[in-house]
C-alpha cells in the first residue's frame, strides 16, 4: 500500500464530482443516489448534517493524482434514518455502560436502496478502502462501522476484510413474465433470466399474470380511485415545474408530520435536484376536478448504458381517498414501467403487503464491525440466529407467490 494515499475529507466539494461519478459508473450497481449531486446535495442542503446527526466524511484513496476508490462514511450519534435497525445492540452496550455512539456508517441517508458502496477501480482498491475505514474507525475510537445495503463486491470486501454479515428483506418488480413453475432444481440467476420472456407488453399483461384474486384485488382498488373522480399525469427531469416541486414538498412534508416527525429533507434538497440532477426525477401528480391532492416521487437510473430502474421514494396527500396510496406508489409507477421498458421498480424498505401487488422479496445484505471483543462475539451469535430466521422467512414469502400456478 506504499503508494496509496488515503485522505478522509469533510465536504463532497472537496473531491471532483467528475471523478467521482466516473468512479460510480464503473461499479457493478450503480444508483443515483451514490451520485456526487444527490451527496452534496444531502449535505449542502442541510439534511444530512451535524445538526441532524449525520456528520459527513469522505474517504478517499489515492495513487498520485487517481482517486482509485471512495467511499461516504458519515458519523452518527443515533440510529435513525438508517432501515437496518441496531438500536437492541446500542441498548446492550448503555446496559453495560458502554458508549455505543458515535458510530460510523457507510450508508446513503434515509435511503435504504441496495448498491455499490465502495466505489474502487478495481477489486485490491476496494479491500484497501475497507481496511483504511477500520483502521480510520479504531483511530477515531468509534465503537463500530456499518456498510448498509452493500453490492455483492462490497460485501466481499468486508468479508474478505472480517466484517460480520446481516441480512434483510425488500420487495421489488420486475418486468418479466415469470416463467411456469416446474418441479427442475433451483436454476440459477441466469438460467431463469433465460426463460423469462421480455417485459409486459402492458399493464393489462400484467394482471394476467397474476392469481384471480390478486388481479381482482388490484381492479378493484383502482376503480375506487378511479370513481372518486381522481386522475394522474406524470412530469419527468426537467419537465417537473417549480410548482410541482413545491406542492410535492407540501404533501411530503405533510405526510412526516402527520407520524409526529419532522421530514428527513428540506425543500432545499430537492430544489438543489431539480437544479443538478433532474433526469433523476419522475413525478406522478393525482388530480381532483382539476386541483392536485396528492404526489408520488420516483427517482430513476441515470447510467446511460444500464436498464432503467425506477425507485419508489416518497409520498403525500391532502385530501383521503380509499387506495389513492396503492395507486399512486405502485399502479401508477409499475404502469409507466412497463410503458417505457424499466427492468425493475424497488419498493422500499419492508412491507409484505407489497407481495400482493407483484413486488417479491429479495434478500438484501449489510456488513459490520464492532471494536469491543465481547460485543462483537455476542453479535456474531445474534446475527447467526437472526439468519437462520430470514432464511425462514423467506421460505415462508416465497410459498405465498401472487402469480398464477404454472
Amino acid at each position: 500500500m506504499n503508494d496509496y494515499v488515503i485522505r478522509v475529507l469533510a465536504s463532497p466539494s472537496d473531491v471532483s464530482s467528475k471523478a467521482w461519478n466516473a468512479l460510480l459508473a464503473a461499479q457493478a450497481e450503480p444508483s443515483p443516489f451514490m451520485r456526487h449531486e444527490y451527496l452534496a446535495a444531502l449535505h449542502e442542503s442541510g439534511s444530512a448534517s451535524p445538526a441532524s446527526g449525520w456528520t459527513a466524511q469522505f474517504v478517499t484513496l489515492w495513487r498520485g493524482k487517481q482517486l482509485e476508490a471512495a467511499c461516504p462514511v458519515y458519523i452518527k450519534d443515533h440510529s435513525y434514518g438508517e432501515y437496518v435497525f441496531d438500536w437492541a445492540w446500542a441498548n446492550a452496550y448503555e446496559q453495560h455502560g458502554l458508549a455505543y455512539y458515535p458510530k460510523a456508517v457507510v450508508a446513503v441517508p434515509f435511503t435504504p436502496v441496495p448498491g455499490s458502496r465502495l466505489l474502487a477501480r478495481d477489486a485490491q482498491s476496494r479491500t484497501l478502502l475497507v481496511q483504511a475505514l477500520v483502521a480510520w474507525c479504531k483511530q477515531e475510537e468509534l465503537s463500530s462501522l456499518h456498510l448498509l445495503f452493500g453490492a455483492d463486491e462490497d460485501i466481499a470486501a468486508c468479508t474478505e476484510a472480517g466484517l460480520m454479515l446481516r441480512n434483510t428483506v425488500q420487495f421489488h418488480w420486475t418486468n418479466a413474465v415469470p416463467a411456469p413453475d416446474t418441479d427442475a432444481p433451483q436454476l440459477s440467476e441466469g438460467e431463469r433470466s433465460a426463460l423469462e420472456q421480455p417485459g409486459y407488453p402492458d399493464f393489462d399483461a400484467f394482471l394476467a399474470s397474476l392469481a384471480h384474486d390478486k388481479r381482482k384485488k388490484i381492479r378493484q382498488e383502482r376503480r375506487k380511485v378511479a370513481e372518486a373522480g381522481v386522475s394522474f399525469r406524470w412530469s419527468r427531469g426537467k419537465d417537473i415545474s417549480k410548482a410541482d416541486w413545491d406542492f410535492f414538498y407540501r404533501c411530503y412534508e405533510r405526510t412526516y408530520r402527520e407520524h409526529g416527525n419532522p421530514p428527513y429533507l428540506t425543500r432545499d434538497f430537492f430544489q438543489r435536484m431539480a437544479d443538478t440532477l433532474p433526469e433523476a426525477w419522475l413525478l406522478f401528480v393525482a388530480e381532483r376536478n382539476g386541483k392536485p391532492m396528492a404526489t408520488s416521487l420516483i427517482a430513476l437510473s441515470t447510467q446511460p448504458d444500464e436498464p432503467l430502474v425506477a425507485y419508489g421514494r416518497y409520498w403525500g396527500a391532502l385530501e383521503r381517498v380509499d387506495c389513492l396510496h396503492f395507486e399512486a406508489c405502485y399502479y401508477q409507477p409499475l404502469a409507466w414501467c412497463i410503458e417505457h421498458g424499466a427492468q425493475r421498480f424497488e419498493g422500499g424498505a419492508q412491507g409484505e403487503h407489497k407481495m400482493a401487488r407483484a413486488l417479491m422479496p429479495v434478500k438484501t445484505t449489510s456488513a459490520h464491525w464492532l471494536a469491543h471483543p465481547a460485543f462483537s462475539d455476542a453479535v456474531e451469535r445474534f446475527l447467526e440466529r437472526e439468519g437462520a430466521g430470514i432464511e425462514n422467512y423467506m421460505d415462508h414469502l416465497g410459498e405465498r407467490s401472487p402469480f398464477k400456478a404454472g
